[in-house]
């Protein structure tokens, strides 16, 4: 299995709500976007036994399990909602904001406003890194950013648009003006993480 890279900590977020979350129930994680809880159930782990939500990402094909009461810590949440998505759709279709002109910088603005979990946030990140790669090209790591942001932010759009994976992408492509790089091969491909205290993710 592939191992989990290191840029996953630009998917932090603040914590969410109880664990209420239920089998069949759309939410976003973080680290690596909207996917389904397919199921609730206990599950032992370096010996502790506690409940976990079994949730497949399906963007990156890749099956997390959360301990239900670390739902919060990690930052998972619902997809949003009709009215928040057209807040989002507003924010992507809106000017560019103002960003550090030094490269190194702007990541570490752009890395700090991922890390929030506020999908206006990542919103905002992508449709200013979508300009700024359209006027004046971005480097090897806003790059890359750029890519995991836009997988990230289409997942949700999936489930809250009720549209395939293939059409939420064209989607958000469409609305930023850009095209997919077909160099970008999407990690974790077949992966199963098990979420612990503290962000810490143990492969099986």
């Amino acid at each position: 299995m592939p191992e989990t890279t290191n840029d996953d900590d630009l998917f932090e977020a603040a914590p969410s709500t109880e664990c209420d979350f239920q089998v069949g129930d759309n939410v976003v994680y973080p680290h690596h976007g909207a996917g389904v809880v397919k199921a609730r159930a206990p599950r032992k782990v370096l010996g502790e036994e506690r409940e976990y939500l079994k949730i497949r990402i399906l963007h990156n094909d890749m099956t997390v399990h959360v301990p239900c009461d670390q739902a919060a810590q990690v930052g998972l949440r619902r997809v949003i909602n009709e009215e928040t998505m057209a807040k989002v759709l507003a924010v992507l279709g809106g000017p560019c904001t103002e960003m550090p002109k030094n490269w190194n910088r702007r990541f570490k603005h752009n890395r700090e406003k991922i890390k929030t979990g506020d999908i206006h946030e990542l919103a905002e990140v992508v449709r200013n890194l979508a300009v700024r790669e359209n006027e004046k090209g971005l480097s090897t790591g806003e790059k890359q950013m750029f890519t995991r942001a836009k997988k990230v932010l289409a997942s949700e759009l999936m489930y809250a648009l009720e549209k395939s994976e293939e059409e939420a992408e064209a989607y958000l492509d469409e609305l930023l003006g850009t095209s997919p790089d077909p160099r970008v091969v999407a990690e974790g491909e077949d992966d199963e993480d098990v979420v612990e205290d503290e962000e810490l993710a143990l492969q099986d």
